[in-house]
């Protein structure tokens, strides 16, 4: 049995279908994921309105991304408890990912923890001892950290 843990965040989107993976930041012992609010046929809301900014600080990380398709082929989903619809962020137990780890590296990282993150495009798992942190660029003022997704803005 697969069990996901809802954790709510800060992000303006009821609907994780709206949310997309802007940028990827992973370095040693941190990881750094940013996320936007997309436009799609029944959200009409600016994509630049408000960034969520996701880090994992002082800890080893491992990081999967996947469309969604795969996911649903990984395991049964009658397997699957405590899945909200349209929901972004969950502590997940017991899923095949996380036990396929290697043994040697989840007895030197005490504490570990699986993390998925869904947007409409594909599913983002993180396995770390860290606990993430949820933060808000507002990308109509002008903050250290909003410099950086601005910048990302322009590439897009």
């Amino acid at each position: 049995m697969i069990r996901y843990i809802p954790i709510e965040t800060p992000a303006s989107w009821t609907d994780a279908d709206c949310a997309d993976l802007l940028s990827f930041d992973w370095r040693t012992s941190t990881a750094k994921f940013i996320f936007c609010e997309r436009e799609t046929p029944t959200s009409v809301a600016k994509k630049w309105d408000q960034i969520l900014v996701v880090t994992f600080d002082a800890a080893e990380v491992i990081v999967r991304m996947l469309d969604e398709f795969p996911l649903s082929t990984e395991s049964d989903p009658q397997d699957w408890d405590g899945l909200a619809p349209h929901h972004f962020a969950y502590l997940v137990e017991g899923d095949p990912f996380f036990t396929a780890q290697s043994s040697a590296w989840r007895s030197l990282a005490p504490n570990l923890k699986h993390y998925l993150f869904m947007t409409g495009n594909g599913c983002l798992d993180v396995i770390t001892s860290a606990t993430p942190r949820f933060g808000i660029l507002d990308a109509d003022r002008d903050t250290d950290g909003a410099s950086d997704a601005l910048s990302i803005k322009s590439r897009i």
